[in-house]
């Protein structure tokens, strides 16, 4: 005998989709890659947890107008906008923050001092790959 809630909504399968490790794996990875990117955003205007400039290769600053620390406004507006979209589609959103991860590694790795952190990202790249695959086959089916 199953319940039903409100909606209608069966209780045993919503139930069964939590125990299921994939679905956890996307809920983990979904609040993770919506959470992460807007703090991590927000600072950028704040500079508390880093001096964000500071991350910037000169090639990097070189040609994008302004100062670094404008430039690093504008990151923040754009992972703002990327925790946004992994939290309402994270098939496309987990594409767009492994992309921008992509382009944070190739500056890091232009950068010289910063190839531990451009490794870290790196793990983070695969798993806002795995977060889009994931969303494939979880999101909208049970969010």
């Amino acid at each position: 005998m199953t319940s039903t809630t409100t909606s209608g909504t069966p209780v045993t399968p919503r139930r069964s989709a939590l125990t299921d490790p994939g679905y956890q794996a996307f809920v983990v990875l979904r609040i993770g890659f919506t959470v992460a990117p807007l703090l991590f955003g927000l600072d950028k205007f704040a500079n508390l947890l880093a001096d964000w400039p500071a991350y910037l290769a000169p090639w990097i600053d070189g040609i994008v107008p302004g100062s670094a620390q404008a430039a690093m406004y504008a990151v923040g507006v754009i992972e703002i906008v990327a925790g946004v979209v992994v939290g309402i589609a994270p098939r496309f959103g987990g594409w767009l923050v492994a992309g921008w991860l992509a382009g944070i590694v190739v500056n890091l790795l232009t950068l010289s001092g910063h190839y531990d952190v451009a490794l870290r990202d790196v793990g983070l790249l695969l798993g806002a790959v795995a977060l889009a695959r994931l969303a494939r086959r979880y999101h909208g089916a049970r969010s």
